[in-house]
């Protein structure tokens, strides 16, 4: 596919005379001779280049805030900036912005064709990187044998050919985001974008810009998630945690297939195939009126259950091999003895599910790779079966048999979410990740208890 780039100058003659030596090297031009022209060219579609003059038309915009503009919707995009009135302090902070090369005028045909192959193939072979990347650390497959685990694979095998939406449910840590990349990346989509939205992390007033995108009034756009995954995937993790007010406008995307962005005038047509997880049970929301049953139905054409690992536990055997083979692979270390046999893998309760499974395998893996199987089991029988909080627990149970039952609760879950906030050391997302909880809800749990932030 040839690549396309984007020139943008107001004086004609530089403009037509670069467009040429472009073209000649059978590069697709598109150009622009003014600061409005080329904030439309932009937002119609970011170029794989471009070459973008500093002095422009608009004493209070240039080309400078034309490469902050290109840098936001991509900073893999090379922006070759260039100026007969450079100075030093200029090309440093062109650069320092995010500019792949600055030119002085005049230069010679073969500098800008040099900068333009150099700065393509710096684009592609970080592009490469990061494609790379993103298989190590979201390539893992679904492992198991349990009943549950071959039924949901044999679904996502049946939705490889269809376009119907998903409706992934399950607890914290259980594995939606990965059967939702499994479903992408099986579907005839799947060189198309996978977005995804969690819905649990936005602040309340931010769900529609993030979901729909932003026009300002210097024509600037901030494209939101349904453009950005527009003829892909887009996963809405945490569904059951946009507004109500908000998911109105939410079902009507998926009825009309288009929207509009906030501010903005005109419709924008998408296709995308919608994927929703959550790990709150949506029919209960739905009965309470926190969830719109319109809603609900149109997510939930085809749904898919991912059970407690608890639930699973000759799964067990098969994740642990997995994912040591595959993370000492990823960070170049000798694969550890893990002993498959040790009792506290199984009657272990584990409340993070297989992200819990997969973090003590890495730990292994990163610390102990090297150890003995039975150093190995005693690492794993202090994280699953500390004595200290074996101890801590029993005095708890003793004190709770003296107070009245919601006064009982109430002290365990004070104590109990007190020493998990000091292990993880105050840091809310890595706690509610621990005990399978949603930050929002041990938010208001904390708030409720009376706990403050803990260093």
């Amino acid at each position: 596919m040839l690549k396309e780039i984007l020139v943008i100058d107001d004086n004609p003659d530089i403009r037509f005379l670069i467009c040429n030596i472009l073209k000649e090297q059978h590069y697709k031009v598109r150009s622009a001779a003014n600061y409005d022209q080329a904030v439309i060219e932009i937002n119609k579609r970011l170029p794989d280049l471009a070459i973008i003059d500093i002095k422009l038309d608009k004493p209070d915009k240039d080309g400078i805030d034309l490469l902050k503009l290109i840098n936001k919707n991509n900073k893999l995009i090379p922006v070759i900036m260039i100026s007969g009135h450079a100075t030093v302090q200029i090309a440093v902070e062109a650069i320092r912005l995010g500019a792949y090369e600055f030119i002085e005028k005049p230069f010679s045909k073969e500098k800008i064709l040099n900068y333009v192959n150099r700065g393509l193939e710096s684009a592609s072979l970080k592009k490469e990187k990061d494609i790379i990347e993103n298989k190590l650390f979201h390539s893992f497959e679904l492992i198991g044998k349990s009943p549950s685990i071959i039924k949901v694979k044999k679904i996502v095998e049946k939705l490889s050919t269809s376009e119907s939406r998903v409706l992934i449910s399950g607890p914290t840590g259980s594995g939606k985001e990965l059967v939702a990349r499994k479903i992408h990346k099986n579907s005839l989509r799947c060189k198309e974008p996978f977005v995804i939205i969690n819905a649990a992390l936005l602040k309340e007033k931010t769900y529609e810009k993030e979901l729909f995108g932003e026009e300002f009034e210097d024509g600037n756009i901030s494209f939101g998630a349904l453009e950005r995954a527009n003829k892909g995937t887009l996963l809405i993790d945490e569904v059951s945690e946009i507004p109500y007010e908000t998911q109105a406008n939410v079902l009507r995307v998926l009825i009309d297939q288009k929207f509009k962005r906030i501010n903005g005038k005109r419709d924008i047509n998408v296709n995308i195939r919608l994927i929703s997880s959550t790990s709150k049970n949506l029919d209960s929301l739905v009965r309470d009126k926190e969830f719109r049953e319109d809603l609900y139905h149109r997510l939930n054409v085809m749904p898919i259950e991912l059970s407690l690992l608890s639930s699973r536990t000759e799964d067990i055997p098969l994740l642990i091999d997995y994912f040591k083979n595959k993370l000492s692979e990823i960070n170049g270390v000798q694969n550890p003895d893990i002993d498959i046999n040790n009792d506290n893998l199984y009657t272990y309760h584990w409340p993070g599910n297989v992200r819990e499974l997969r973090n003590l395998v890495e730990r292994i893996t990163i610390l102990s790779s090297n150890e003995s199987k039975k150093k190995i089991n005693q690492i794993i029988d202090d994280v699953l079966n500390p004595s200290s909080e074996i101890q801590n627990n029993k005095n708890l149970l003793e004190q709770s048999f003296q107070s009245p039952l919601k006064e009982a609760r109430e002290h365990f879950e004070k104590e109990y979410l007190t020493t998990q906030l000091k292990k993880h050391h105050g840091n809310i997302s890595k706690t509610a990740d621990f005990i399978g909880m949603e930050r929002s809800a041990l938010h208001r749990k904390l708030k409720l208890l009376g706990i403050k932030g803990i260093n």
